[in-house]
């Protein structure tokens, strides 16, 4: 079980990785999952975009994009996050840039778990289970 994070052309560190790394492989353990090999690359716009393009066939930005290679109930892939994006999305909500990143850190693993959020009801209910995440982490989530 390895869950690891990567900085391609990205200067800025996320600090408290062994806690991060502690409370995702709890929630992965309580959704029946046991955590495998999971990847997170924190990488530009221009690359994320790219990665769109190549292998979704979406020519626009985004902030996270997964990929999962789960084998049975072993938890296993590569969640990119387009640091750039993430911060924009943070000015946008007025949150810290490690809050809006942890988030979507997290939804990129609920993806994984099995999540979709094409429709209006699925999107809120990944919400409820970010923000459940988020206050593992001891992150603020918006909530009044």
């Amino acid at each position: 079980m390895s869950l690891k994070i990567f900085y391609d052309e990205i200067d800025y560190r996320l600090k408290g990785w062994r806690n991060i790394t502690k409370v995702f492989n709890e929630v992965i353990r309580e959704n029946r999952f046991i955590p495998g090999d999971l990847s997170f690359i924190l990488i530009t716009d221009t690359n994320i975009r790219k990665i769109n393009q190549e292998f979704l066939k979406h020519d626009y930005f985004t902030d996270v994009i997964t990929f999962g290679y789960n084998e049975g109930n072993i938890l296993n892939g590569e969640i990119y996050i387009s640091l750039e994006t993430v911060e924009s999305n943070s000015i946008n909500y007025e949150v810290s840039l490690r809050n809006e990143l942890l988030r979507v850190m997290s939804h990129g693993i609920i993806h994984l778990i099995g999540y979709d959020d094409n429709t209006e009801e699925e999107r809120r209910e990944m919400r409820r289970i970010e923000n459940l995440w988020l206050k593992r982490l001891g992150e603020d989530t918006g909530d009044v």
